[in-house]
Parts: C-alpha cells; sequence; structure tokens
C-alpha cells in the first residue's frame, strides 16, 4: 500500500482590523478543509490557538494567522482560493503556498505550476525552487509585498525520509498504541506543557498536534516501507532543544531536509561539529550525516528562507524493486 506523505503548505497573515480567524469558528475552517478534499478528526484549542488534526496532515488558526498542511492527493490550493475570496487582498499581510517533491508526482491532482498559475490570478507573487531539480527539493510561491516578520516569527521543518531500524518496524507493526508511539517519539520530554492530539491511522500512520500558548508543533508519519516519510514542523526554537537530534536518533531516516524561515540560529557553531556540516545548521555533534544541498534565499516578503538536505552514508546502498514480471 501507498501513500504520499509529502505536504503541500499554506500559510496566510491578516490584519486584525479586518477581523479575527480564530472568531470564525470549526463550521468555517470545516469548510476549508473540505475544499482541500479533507476532513477534521480532532480538535485542540487554547486561547490563542486551535489545532486540527486533519485526515490529511494538520491546520493550526490563531487570531492573525492560519497554517494548513495536506499531504496525499489533497487540493490545498482550492483552500487557499477559498480564503483569498473571503479575505480582501488588502487586509493579507503575508501569505505563501508551498510544495516538496513528491515520491509519485503523476498521481497528484495538479503540479506546483498548476497551483500557482491559478493562485497568481488573485494576488502578485514570487515562486521559487530550493534544491536540486533531479533530488530533494522544495517550492515556494509567495505574496510579494513587503512584510516584516517579529523577531521570534520563526518556523522550522524537518522532513525525514526511509526510517529503519526498530521504532521504524514498529511503527509498520499490528496492534500500536498510541501511549507507545508517544513514548518513542519522547514527546513528553520533547514537548513539557503542550496539550497534545494525535490519531492512529489504519493500516499504518500516526499523526500528532502539539500546542501550548500561541507555540506549536506537529508530527506527521507515513510508515510504508520503500516510501517512509515522516514530517515535523514547529516556530518553537530548536537550537536551544534536544528536538532534532532526538527524533533523528529515534527514528534514523536515511536522509532528510532541514528547512527554516527566519530561523534561531546559534552565533557560534561547537568545535566538535563536523567541518563538512554547514555552520548554520543546528545539528547535533559527531553527527554522521552529510549535507549534499543547502540554498538561501531572502524573499521579498521578508523572511530568509533555508534549505539542507542531509544523507547517512550507510543508506546509499539500496535495493532493486521488483515492479513487474510477465508470467
Amino acid at each position: 500500500m501507498f501513500f504520499e506523505g509529502s505536504e503541500k503548505k499554506l500559510e496566510m497573515v491578516i490584519n486584525r482590523e479586518w477581523g479575527s480567524l480564530l472568531a470564525m469558528g470549526r463550521s468555517f475552517w470545516s469548510n476549508v478543509v473540505t475544499r482541500a478534499k479533507a476532513e477534521i478528526l480532532d480538535t485542540l484549542s487554547n486561547e490563542e490557538c486551535d489545532a486540527y488534526l486533519l485526515s490529511e496532515s494538520s491546520l493550526f488558526v490563531w487570531h492573525d494567522r492560519v497554517v494548513m498542511l495536506t499531504c496525499g492527493t489533497t487540493t490545498l490550493v482550492d483552500a487557499a482560493l477559498y480564503l483569498l475570496e473571503q479575505v480582501p487582498l488588502e487586509h493579507i499581510r503575508f501569505a505563501s503556498f508551498r510544495r516538496k517533491n513528491e515520491y509519485y508526482a503523476h498521481l497528484q491532482k495538479t503540479s506546483f505550476m498548476d497551483d500557482v498559475n491559478r493562485l497568481g490570478l488573485h494576488m502578485p507573487g514570487c515562486a521559487f525552487r530550493l534544491g536540486n531539480l533531479d533530488s530533494h527539493h522544495n517550492y515556494v510561491f509567495h505574496l510579494d509585498k513587503p512584510y516584516e516578520p517579529a523577531v521570534d516569527n520563526t518556523t522550522s521543518e524537518l522532513l525525514m525520509y526511509h526510517i529503519r531500524g526498530e521504532n521504524a518496524d514498529y511503527l509498520c507493526s499490528e496492534h500500536q498504541k498510541i501511549k507507545h508511539i508517544r513514548r518513542l517519539l519522547k514527546l513528553e520530554e520533547l514537548f513539557p506543557g503542550f496539550a497534545l492530539s494525535d490519531w492512529l491511522f489504519e493500516p499504518s500512520g500516526y499523526s500528532v498536534n502539539a500546542i501550548r500558548d500561541n507555540r506549536y508543533a506537529t508530527i506527521h508519519i507515513t510508515p510504508q516501507k520503500n516510501s517512509s516519510y515522516v514530517s515535523f514542523e514547529t516556530n518553537l526554537d530548536l537550537v536551544n532543544s534536544s528536538i532534532v537530534p532526538t527524533l533523528l536518533k529515534q527514528l534514523n531516516p536515511g536522509c532528510w531536509d532541514l528547512i527554516g524561515f527566519n530561523p534561531l540560529l546559534p552565533k557560534k557553531v561547537p568545535k566538535k561539529v563536523p567541518k563538512k556540516v554547514p555552520k548554520k545548521v543546528p545539528l547535533p555533534e559527531k553527527t554522521p550525516y552529510q549535507c549534499l544541498s543547502t540554498c538561501e534565499i531572502q524573499l521579498s516578503c521578508g523572511y530568509h528562507m533555508v534549505f539542507n538536505h542531509f544523507q547517512h552514508p550507510d543508506h546509499r546502498k539500496v535495493q532493486a524493486e521488483n515492479l513487474w514480471r510477465a508470467e
């Protein structure tokens, strides 16, 4: 069984003078989610954020901001266009639409450029690809409008592929339990004080949303052999935490991407970090991973975007897959 775990991502920031996105309520956001061909499974709320766990990834809503992730063959662009119809362009301070390389891009309903052509009819924008076309890469389309994000307005994403080992085997096994997955991922340790909402899919797959005040984190696991994918996203400061090294250790990916928007990065890198690791990427000491590509760009919308792709040397050897044989 194959499922495309790679996500599409929509983010929008509005003027508070227009109103509150949080006040629009679940029925409105359920309508948005339906347009992307997904559904809401569970909801987590506090005074500053509503976190919706979706059949395909997650939706987070604050008073002035919305972040929506969808995977599979969802049509996130339709949800984006619906939001553009509801919020006048003059009240949108920032908007971005992103996609990454997919395992089976030909099975998607649209391509990134298809989406850009439709979005471009409703707002002026710029589109870029970060990373090599024949390898891991990330596409971004954003509203071409000056915007000054706050100092602590930062987002980091860890995207992991080809997970291996005992924990990876458990995530593909029968009779999994949410409490065991929480322990496997060390969620209580990594996100102290966060409220959690998670879901275990059949026959396999796991998603979790975590919120504390205006901070959020989300993890989505597609564990299938030969096409495993795990995404982690947060607006927490990853430099002064053990989140990245812990997730890498627990899931042992063959390769992974680290993406940051105005990432909080250390001024100095510990001397023990190998020279082959770019200085601007927070990594555990003595890491075996090698950085194969790195890309940075200052976007006209005010964000500095950083993309890095890493690979473990022990995972370079792969086996041929038997796809078809004549009888």
